[in-house]
């Protein structure tokens, strides 16, 4: 048989008809597809799509720290859908977040895609519009490579620390230890304040108040002792406030001074990041990771029930408080028509830039003012409501008139003796109609009408002891404001920094203050002992100073790396040699094992603490630590124990009875019974960390009233 010449037809390429956008997540994607519509293809990476491997250190030492970059686990459908996406598109359009994280999750798709990183493939928006999508399409960009190199920097610095370092905890201190290089610095400010608190010896000062009355008798006020002769003077013992009681003793009260004044108080900036940390903490009791999930839900876009997802804020990474002039001009619209021409400055309100700030996105601000936060509320969950609200209102107040109150100080002579009173009146709400969370400035203190010369009946003279305070431990709002302004990590790492610590049980939350553990007092000691650069604070600002140059193009990256390393691997070996073996403190249970009658102690797990014998490894006998609430059960009257479930560690409680008991109740029984149903009552716990007292039964009227009402349930 002879073999054909001919030559098979080639398979004719498939037709390119649309622009793909690859952008980071899926609520993103979807929120896009609506504004893009035909002609274009939206895909999410889910993230990053390589990274350095988990098991290895990842990075060739020898090779200029050359990263050898994987693959991430779990990424391989997304990754192969992006590669059929990228074969039928005619241009490629990498719309990852703005900033070096995502330029750099760009630069890897780019990689794996086969984009050249010096093809105009980048694009960025600072909020999810129409406007601002389709205007980024229209000005692609070069892939910012000193953006890659600044993350790349950041990346192979933590995990050359964390892979060094970690393995030297583990054998000195405890196995699964892992110290960070940021991280630590942040137990460090914890540590160091704690110490503060240790260190701190009160001193009494004493404090004297004249409760007064007007002349015409229409009203009382009260006044401070000031001091003596119109001098300064600190009480600083009983003596001294006694020596003050018995100088003004029959003497008048005499009104010697009047100043009245204007107070004004400007607007606060828009948010950046630490401020909606701080304020979203303030104001609704948000960790500093709920606020960035919440937020981050916002600007990827919420479906509010018109046309499909919208996004509602700009993103939400920032620390400038700079504003577009197209959002401004609009604010002002808003304002114009909503308060009036008072309430409008005749410029728009601009604000100082920070030095230690970046400046490189906007601050975080409604994505459309036409949507008002009231028109959501049923649509949004009630912490996106919430969130929102706040950036809305915020940013609204931003751009009015300051607030106006009359102030009033009043001197009075006793003898020779002065004191002093104060009061204050809002005339002109100015902003605050809008925004205000500052409980001290939303109180007035009232005096009544006074003259120079008058005589002020006392009515009433208080002294009392005072000890000066301590300083406050930090919340989570307080410490990303200390990381801040000592320039420790950036936006995007305050709510990861807190978590970590506490996950790693450095730090544990007591209320709402940060309070270090024993393990987290002994690895830090160890760490400023030993490896004085990494906790420290100056060292650590100064190397988030050095990735700026690099992200702007005035410092190489590996030279960087070089110039850290050499220190720090001498640093290591020395330290390794020196450090004797650290026994950390047994904490011990009132538990008695079953099965060798030894006193079981507490130890740390993956879910939190748990009871284990100490002579492990003969006895290996383990039990849950067993928290038991002081109310007994409504169906058999045993003890009711607080637990853990399995899959979501969400925590529920249950009768210690169980199986023969089956009582079991997600809200906290307490011991007291309804009125209305005399069912038990229970604590439902809200997201932010206040709660309320309900019945227990959900056929009792009272429940049944507040499902009517819309009320919580």
């Amino acid at each position: 048989m002879q073999k054909s010449t001919a030559k098979k037809a080639s398979k004719p390429a498939a037709k390119k008809n649309y622009d793909l956008v690859i952008v980071e997540s899926p609520a993103k994607a979807k929120t896009i597809s609506q504004f893009l519509g035909n002609g274009y293809k939206v895909q999410a990476s889910g993230g990053h799509v390589r990274d350095l491997p988990k098991s290895t250190l990842g990075v060739d030492i020898e090779n200029d720290f050359e990263p050898k970059y994987i693959q991430i686990r779990g990424k391989k459908d997304v990754i192969a859908a992006m590669k059929a996406g990228a074969a039928g598109a005619r241009n490629i359009y990498l719309a990852t977040d703005p900033d070096r994280e995502g330029e750099a999750i760009s630069w890897h798709i780019a990689n794996m895609l086969g984009v050249d990183a010096g093809e105009v493939s980048r694009i960025e928006f600072n909020e999810i519009t129409k406007s601002a999508v389709t205007s980024a399409i229209q000005h692609p960009r070069k892939i910012n490579l000193d953006l890659v190199d600044a993350q790349q920097a950041r990346r192979v610095l933590d995990r050359l620390v964390g892979y060094k370092l970690s393995p030297l905890l583990w054998r000195k201190v405890k196995k699964g230890l892992s110290a960070g290089r940021v991280q630590s610095v942040a137990v460090r400010i914890i540590c160091d304040r704690e110490e503060e608190i240790a260190a701190f010896v009160p001193e009494e000062f004493w404090t004297i108040t004249a409760v007064l009355q007007d002349s015409g008798g229409t009203g009382e006020f009260e006044a401070k002792f000031y001091g003596r002769g119109g001098e300064k003077l600190k009480l600083e013992s009983k003596a001294d406030a006694d020596a003050v009681l018995e100088e003004i003793k029959g003497k008048s009260f005499i009104v010697s001074g009047i100043k009245k004044g204007v107070k004004k108080k400007n607007a606060p900036p828009p948010f950046t990041t630490s401020y909606l940390q701080q304020a979203a903490s303030g104001a609704l009791g948000f960790t500093a990771k709920r606020t960035m999930l919440v937020a981050q839900q916002l600007y990827e876009g919420v479906d509010i029930g018109e046309g499909g997802p919208v996004g509602l804020v700009t993103y939400i990474r920032t620390d400038s408080t700079r504003v577009s002039e197209e959002a401004l001009a609009a604010v002002r619209a808003h304002i114009s028509a909503e308060y009036g021409a008072d309430y409008l400055p005749e410029k728009p309100n601009y604000y100082k830039k920070s030095s230690k700030a970046q400046d490189a996105h906007e601050a975080i601000r409604p994505s459309h003012m036409e949507i008002d936060p009231e028109s959501l509320k049923n649509t949004l969950s009630k912490d996106q409501y919430r969130l929102y609200k706040l950036i809305y209102n915020r940013f609204v107040a931003s751009q009015m008139t300051p607030s106006v109150s009359e102030t009033m100080q009043v001197t009075l002579d006793a003898g020779e003796c002065t004191f002093k009173a104060s009061g204050s009146h809002m005339v002109f709400k100015g902003y605050t109609v809008v925004y205000n969370t500052d409980e001290e400035d939303a109180k007035e203190t009232l005096l009544p009408p006074l003259y120079e010369g008058e005589n002020c009946p006392l009515k009433n003279i208080v002294p009392k002891q005072n000890f000066t305070q301590p300083p406050a431990r930090y919340t989570e709002a307080t410490l990303v404001r200390a990381l801040e302004e000592k320039g420790i990590g950036r936006p995007s790492t305050y709510a990861p920094i807190i978590s970590t610590i506490q996950e790693r049980r450095y730090i544990e939350k007591e209320g709402k203050v940060l309070k270090p553990t024993e393990l987290g007092v002994i690895v830090n000691r160890l760490m400023k002992e030993n490896f004085p650069d990494i906790v420290d604070i100056e060292f650590t600002a100064d190397l988030e100073n050095k990735l700026d140059d690099i992200e702007n193009g005035g410092r190489q990256w590996k030279k960087l790396i070089s110039d850290f390393y050499g220190p720090f691997e001498k640093t290591l070996e020395q330290a390794d040699k020196k450090l004797e073996r650290v026994e950390l403190p047994v904490k011990v249970s009132d538990v008695v094992c079953e099965k060798c009658g030894r006193t079981m102690v507490y130890k740390d797990g993956r879910f939190g603490q748990f009871l284990a014998c100490p002579g492990y490894p003969e006895c290996r006998n383990t039990k849950p630590v067993v928290k038991y609430i002081d109310t007994p059960c409504p169906k058999c009257g045993k003890r009711i124990v607080e637990k853990r479930s399995a899959k979501t560690r969400k925590t529920f409680y249950g009768c210690e009875g169980y199986p023969e008991c089956d009582f079991v109740s997600w809200d906290m029984p307490i011991a007291e019974r309804c009125e209305a149903c005399g069912s038990m009552m229970v604590l439902r716990r809200l997201s932010g960390g206040s709660s309320y007292k309900k019945c227990s039964n959900p056929d009792c009227i009272k429940n049944q009233r507040k499902k009517a009402d819309g009320g919580a349930e």
